[in-house]
C-alpha cells in the first residue's frame, strides 16, 4: 500500500471536478479470435502489470493522502463496444462521447475498451480493431500510460525495448506501415462523424456494468476493504494527525526559500542568464465559455518520413502545423489574430514515489509569419528556451513546497481552486502533447498494430486539444474538441490543408 504524492492526489482530486483521464489509443489489424478468447488474454496481461493491480482508498478525514491498495483486475474493466454500424465515422462519434466520461480510482483507476471489425479506417486493413486504454492521471502520466499500454500489448515471448520518450520528446518513430500522405484524408467524415449527432449510443458486451461512470463523489460498490487496508489507512490518518503542525512548519520554511528562489530567477532573468517566462495570452475564442458542451476527436495518420525535417523535431513540426490551422481557422470565423500560444507539456526527471513528473510550458506559435521556415524556426527556438528555463533547478524549490503541504490544505486548495472560470491571462489558448510510443511491434491477439493516437483532456479554459503519437512509421495527428466552440470537421481540414505545407519546411 503506497501514498499518493502530492501531484497524483492533486490529479485525483481534480479528477472529482473536471474530467481529466487520459485516453490512449491502439489501431490493429483485425484478429481471427474470439471475442472471448481476446478478453482472456488481454485481462491475463492487465494482471501482470502492477498498476494495473490496484485501486485508490481514501481517508475518510482527509488527514492523509490516498492511498494505492490491491485490486485484481475483472472482466468488468475489459469492455467491448457494439456499434450501431461498424465504420470509422461512428467509432469517432463513439469516441467523442467516451472522452467525457471518467473512471473513479477508488473503483477502478483504469478501463480497456475494444471495438471490433471497424471498415474505413485509415489503414488499408478490409476490417481493424481500436483498443482504446483509459487510465487514471492519478495512477501515471503520459510517459507511464505509453510504457503500460507497450506491456498490455507486447507478446509475453518478446523481448523488452526501451521505455517511450517523455512528452515533448522529438518523435523517432521506427520500422512500421507506410500510410496516406501527410494532408491527405484519411477518413470518411459525414454527419454521422460528429459527436452526439446520431443520438445512437453503444453498448457493451462481454463485461459487467454499465458504461464508463461519470464522477458522483459516491463510493461505488463491488470492493471489499480488507482489515489490513483499514488498519493501515488508519494508521496514516492517525500519523498526520500528529504531523500536521510539523507539516505545516514545513511548509512555511520551504515557502520562504521557494520565495528566495523566485528572486534568484528574477535576478538571473534580468541579467539575461535564464530565459525570460512566457508572456501569457488573453483568453481568445477557442477558451469560452467555461463549460465544456461536448466532446468530439478526429485523427490524422501520416508516415513519420513527413514529419522527419532536418534541424527540428518532430513536435516542432507538429506545432508548426498546428499554430497554421489555428489561425486560418480562427481567421475563417472573422477573428483578428494577433498571438498564439500553445501549453506543452515537459517531461521531468523522475522523483521517488511521483507518477506524474511533467511541467507545462507555455509556447509562442509565431503568429502572423507567413514563410513556413521561418514560423517552424521560431516556434523551435521558443520551445528551447521554455524548456531550459523550466529545468532550472530553482523550480524545484517550488515543488518542495508542494510536497510538503499536508493534505488537509492541499485538498482544500484543489476543491476551492476556481477551475470552471476562465481566467484574465493563460498559458495558452490549446494544448500540444507530444509523446513517442516506440516501435510497431505490438500486437493483440495476434494482429499487428498499426498506429497510435490519443486525446488530451478539455477544460474550462481549454476547448481544443492535440496530441502528436509517434509508433513505427507513423504519426498521428490527434484532435479533442468541444464541438459548441470548434468544428471539428472545418477545423480537421485546416490541419490537414496544414499537414501539406511540410514539405516547404525542408526547403
Amino acid at each position: 500500500m503506497i501514498s499518493l504524492a502530492a501531484p497524483d492526489a492533486t490529479m485525483y482530486w481534480l479528477s472529482r471536478r473536471t474530467r481529466n483521464d487520459q485516453f490512449l489509443l491502439y489501431c490493429f489489424a483485425e484478429s481471427d479470435r474470439a471475442d472471448s478468447a481476446l478478453r482472456d488474454e488481454i485481462l491475463q496481461r492487465c494482471a501482470a502489470v502492477p498498476e494495473l493491480r490496484q485501486r485508490l482508498h481514501e481517508d475518510r478525514t482527509g488527514l492523509a493522502y490516498p492511498m494505492w491498495i490491491p485490486a485484481e483486475p475483472t472482466a468488468a474493466q475489459i469492455r467491448q463496444h457494439r456499434l450501431p454500424a461498424p465504420h470509422w465515422p461512428e467509432l469517432l462519434t463513439a469516441l467523442g462521447r467516451l472522452t467525457g466520461t471518467g473512471v473513479d480510482a477508488r473503483e477502478s483507476p483504469w478501463l480497456l475498451h475494444i471495438f471490433r471489425g471497424i471498415r474505413d479506417s485509415p489503414v488499408p486493413d478490409p476490417q481493424a480493431t481500436v483498443v482504446v486504454l483509459q487510465i487514471s492521471h492519478a495512477l501515471v502520466d503520459g510517459r507511464g500510460a505509453a510504457r503500460i499500454a507497450r506491456a498490455l500489448f507486447t507478446e509475453p515471448t518478446s523481448r523488452d525495448v526501451p521505455a517511450p520518450e517523455s512528452p515533448g520528446a522529438e518523435l523517432a518513430p521506427q520500422a512500421g506501415l507506410s500510410v496516406a500522405r501527410a494532408g491527405e484524408p484519411v477518413s470518411k467524415v459525414g454527419e454521422s462523424d460528429r459527436a452526439g449527432s446520431s443520438g445512437r449510443e453503444f453498448t457493451s458486451s462481454g463485461a459487467a456494468g454499465p458504461a464508463p461512470v461519470p464522477h458522483t463523489g459516491a463510493l461505488p460498490m463491488g470492493h471489499r476493504t480488507s482489515p489490513r487496508v483499514i488498519s493501515a489507512v488508519r494508521l496514516a490518518s492517525l500519523r498526520a494527525a500528529v504531523l500536521l503542525p510539523v507539516g505545516v512548519a514545513r511548509t512555511v520554511r520551504r515557502g520562504l526559500a521557494a520565495a528566495r528562489a523566485r528572486n534568484e530567477l528574477a535576478a538571473l532573468t534580468a541579467a539575461g542568464r535564464v530565459p525570460p517566462p512566457g508572456p501569457g495570452y488573453p483568453p481568445g475564442p477557442l477558451n469560452r465559455p467555461a463549460v465544456v458542451a461536448g466532446h468530439a476527436v478526429r485523427m490524422l495518420v501520416c508516415p513519420a518520413e513527413d514529419f522527419r525535417v532536418p534541424g527540428l523535431s518532430v513536435t516542432v513540426v507538429g506545432l508548426t502545423a498546428v499554430s497554421i490551422a489555428v489561425e486560418q481557422y480562427l481567421r475563417g470565423y472573422g477573428a483578428e489574430v494577433t498571438r498564439l500560444g500553445a501549453q506543452v507539456p515537459m517531461a521531468l526527471p523522475a522523483r521517488r514515489g511521483v507518477r506524474n513528473n511533467y511541467r507545462s510550458l507555455g509556447v509562442d506559435l509565431a503568429a502572423g509569419e507567413q514563410d513556413p521556415r521561418r514560423r517552424a524556426a521560431a516556434i523551435a527556438a521558443e520551445l528551447a528556451a521554455r524548456r531550459e528555463r523550466a529545468r532550472h533547478p530553482l523550480h524545484d524549490a517550488q515543488d518542495a513546497v508542494d510536497a510538503a503541504l499536508p493534505p488537509l490544505l492541499l485538498r482544500r486548495d484543489v476543491r476551492t481552486y476556481p477551475i470552471h472560470s476562465t481566467p484574465e491571462q493563460i498559458t495558452g489558448h490549446t494544448v500540444v502533447s507530444s509523446v513517442n510510443r516506440g516501435p510497431a511491434d505490438l500486437t493483440f491477439g495476434g494482429a499487428p498494430v498499426r498506429f497510435t493516437g490519443g486525446f488530451p483532456a478539455l477544460g474550462a479554459v481549454m476547448h481544443l486539444t492535440h496530441g502528436i503519437h509517434g509508433l513505427g512509421e507513423t504519426v498521428t495527428l490527434s484532435v479533442h474538441a468541444d464541438p459548441d466552440v470548434v468544428d471539428p470537421d472545418i477545423y480537421a481540414g485546416h490541419l490537414r490543408d496544414a499537414l501539406r505545407e511540410l514539405p516547404r519546411l525542408r526547403g
